[in-house]
């Protein structure tokens, strides 16, 4: 006799307590090997693919793509336990657990191929019977409604609000699904429109509107998943930390030349990121004290003896800080590459929550956005943020001479807590000295 089992969303760590449900991997009837993907959810730090620790045939799913569920709450049912002759030559699935739930931490076997199941046993029959069937959500009449590709109940909600035609937008989400920015910037498109219109238009003296009879159009944004973890770690830095910032103009013309002989030479190609992050872990071997965090309970100062280098990446679904590890036994060559990856995984919204957490210093290039300066808000719990501007020609004095040279604005935001202002601008003026003359970083190593 077959066996209903339910699997229910599971802690994806780090304190995560819910995830929205983003794209179904399997449909009701399919096959599934242990381990294998059911659901990619995303959660306020990355887009995760969720396995299922059970083999057998899915019975029922809860919840609709674009639906949050609390960690714990049941997102699909699987019959296990049937004859091997109806499933096992269908998918060569097994029909034991295997305990695991993240991706990457399955039993080692490739999860098979899915496959609609041809023909079920008796007892599998029954169990599916008895088992409950996801409710589709209110007013979408189910998958199957309409042409309109659109899922979350959230999204047709706000549509209908507004009284915006679905079927008259492009969405921007995998297989043209329409999302709930696309919503947005429709809504936003058509406030514009409104208001050139009002604009162009003549009124007579008398019936033009006073400014009592106006009213603005508000769009509200929640602030959840990633824009809300960003918003809830921002205030937290800025409600305990004290920090402060020192900076100063560094001329990084012999670095940028160092930088152009290396990858005149072949082989991968140098960024300016990876030479600014390999002066950063040579910087905090000599100031240590810049990469802890500090535990108001303990009242202890934490001094990590590695140092997980994070960077600040803007992507469109908003601010994330990806970190590599042990960024003190890389070369600039191993931290291009790493850097490279960690982007790209970024931007498709494929990083891990172990990718995007653990972070001891971070380095934030906001010269990519055309600006020479800021004063970076640390990443909490970390206790220092060096911040690094666009690298411009600027007259600079040059051995005595007024000259043009390729000037950058460097600044720390540094918890006062972990330190005083001696050893701030000690390893500012060590991260200058080595923009300016890259030797010092080699005499140093």
């Amino acid at each position: 006799m077959a066996q209903v089992l339910e699997f229910k969303l599971p802690d994806l760590g780090e304190g995560l307590t819910e995830a929205e449900i983003v794209r179904w991997l399997v449909q009701v009837g399919d096959v599934v090997a242990i381990d294998q993907p059911v659901v990619e959810v995303e959660t306020a730090k990355a887009m995760v693919e969720v396995p299922c620790p059970y083999g057998g045939v899915v019975t029922a799913r809860f919840g609709e793509e674009g639906t949050e569920l609390p960690v714990g709450s049941p997102l699909l049912t699987v019959a296990v336990g049937a004859p091997a002759s109806d499933i096992e030559t269908e998918t060569g699935a097994e029909t034991e657990g295997s305990g695991n739930v993240l991706v990457g931490y399955g039993t080692g076997a490739p999860p098979a191929r899915r496959r609609r199941v041809r023909r079920l046993a008796a007892d599998v029959v029954t169990s599916v019977a008895d088992a409950p069937a996801p409710a589709p959500a209110a007013g979408t009449g189910g998958r199957d409604d309409g042409p309109v590709p659109v899922i979350s109940p959230l999204v047709r909600r706000l549509a209908r609000e507004n009284g915006l035609e679905l079927r008259e937008l492009t969405g921007s989400g995998r297989d043209g699904l329409i999302l709930r920015a696309d919503v947005e910037k429709a809504l936003r498109a058509a406030a514009t429109l409104e208001a050139t219109t009002q604009e162009a238009t003549l009124l007579p003296p008398a019936t033009l509107p006073t400014p009592a009879a106006t009213s603005d159009r508000v769009t509200r944004t929640p602030l959840r998943g990633i824009r809300g973890a960003v918003a809830d770690k921002l205030s937290r830095s800025r409600r305990e930390i004290p920090d402060a910032t020192c900076w100063v103009d560094a001329d990084a013309t012999e670095l940028m030349r160092a930088r152009a002989a290396m990858n005149a030479a072949g082989g991968p190609k140098i960024s300016v990121l990876a030479l600014l992050a390999r002066i950063c872990t040579a910087a905090l071997t000599r100031f240590p004290e810049l990469n802890s965090s500090v535990d108001m309970e303990a009242r202890e100062i934490v001094r990590f003896d590695r140092i997980h280098l994070g960077f600040a990446a803007q992507t469109e679904r908003g601010l994330v800080v990806p970190v590599v590890r042990n960024a003190q036994t890389r070369d600039a060559e191993a931290l291009s590459t790493e850097f490279a990856r960690l982007t790209e995984a970024a931007r498709t919204g494929t990083l891990t929550p172990g990718d995007l957490t653990g972070g001891t210093f971070t380095l934030n290039n906001y010269g990519v956005f055309g600006v020479d300066g800021s004063t970076p808000i640390i990443n909490h719990p970390e206790a220092a943020m060096l911040g690094v501007g666009r690298i411009v020609p600027k007259p600079w004095v040059h051995e005595g001479e007024l000259a043009v040279r390729q000037v950058v604005q460097l600044s720390l935001t540094f918890d006062h807590r972990v330190c005083d202002g001696g050893a701030a601008g000690g390893f500012l003026r060590y991260v200058a000295d080595c923009v300016e003359q890259p030797a010092v970083l080699l005499r140093n190593v």
